[in-house]
């Protein structure tokens, strides 16, 4: 594998530096691999495959088939035919139009479900078996994160 991605290097005409900063990986360990002493890791096919999109990782892995998934082999993606509906995402989902069923009681307990909803409190609840939040963290699209403060 070592030669395959030493090939694809060459042929995305980018440094070693360049490829480590853009999948999100040390710069030591793509040296380590393409010098045959480590394998990749998990999160560095992960960041390949997410920053390379065209690659065809079978051709990576395997050796079979051709370097990049479509015919044009070049850097510069193809332009979309028309702009694609973005997804909905939670904050833009439409309230619900019906009224949720009332609570009713859990079949392993005589007690009624609490009527609030437990996303919009900021305290931490125990739960049955003693468990407590510790960390919430948030992910952005663009690829960062938060971490947000214990309660």
């Amino acid at each position: 594998m070592n030669n395959r991605l030493e090939q694809f290097l060459a042929a995305e005409n980018i440094s070693q530096a360049e490829f480590a900063d853009a999948i999100g990986v040390a710069r030591a360990s793509v040296s380590h691999i393409l010098a045959g002493r480590n394998k990749p890791s998990y999160d560095f096919l992960t960041g390949m495959l997410l920053h390379y999109p065209r690659l065809n990782m079978e051709w990576l892995l395997a050796g079979k088939g051709k370097m990049y998934k479509d015919p044009l082999e070049s850097r510069i993606p193809p332009a979309p035919a028309a702009e694609p509906e973005p997804a909905p995402d939670l904050f833009s989902i439409p309230p619900r139009e019906e009224p949720l069923a009332p609570p009713t009681a859990r079949p392993d307990t005589d007690t009624a479900v609490p009527a609030t909803n437990p996303a919009l409190e900021m305290t931490t609840q125990k739960t049955d078996n003693q468990r407590k939040i510790t960390k919430i963290i948030v992910f952005f699209d663009d690829n960062t994160f938060q971490e947000l403060p214990e309660v």
